[in-house]
């Protein structure tokens, strides 16, 4: 397989990445889109792991994104980001967006909904259409 050199126009637009991190298969799979960006790119990574309430273990969630760190070869550095009650995940994931100075968000279309059917959840919607940079959606 052929891989194209990465380009500097590229390499320059997704220098630091934010990835919204629940633990779930779903996130796992655009976490692992976003190292490949790091390894093509250069870009760095952070996994933002929204505490609402409803994550069982966050100790877990650690120890996946430890192992994924390791087996990738790419450092990834993890912030944790508590939900006030006022506020909602994706107002959190916005304003973190907003004061962390990344450039792209990849987040899964559906993090731990139970529901197959839905396309796209509520959260990553509400992120792909209030943040102002590139937001990579992946199914």
């Amino acid at each position: 397989m052929y891989v194209r050199e990465p380009t500097y126009e590229v390499s320059f637009m997704f220098r630091r990445i934010m990835v919204p991190f629940d633990g779930s298969s779903h996130s796992v799979k655009a976490l692992s889109v976003a190292i490949d960006f790091a390894k093509r790119y250069g870009s760095s990574i952070v996994a933002l792991i929204v505490d609402d309430g409803t994550i069982a273990s966050l100790e877990k969630v650690f120890e996946v994104l430890t192992s994924i760190s390791k087996k990738s070869g790419v450092n990834i550095e993890v912030k944790v980001s508590k939900v006030s009650p006022t506020t909602s995940t994706a107002t959190t994931i916005v304003e973190e967006v907003a004061k962390g100075g990344y450039d792209l968000v990849v987040i899964s279309a559906r993090g731990r909904t139970v529901n197959p059917d839905l396309l796209i959840g509520s959260v990553a919607l509400s992120v792909a259409v209030n943040v102002p940079i590139s937001v990579f959606i992946v199914r």
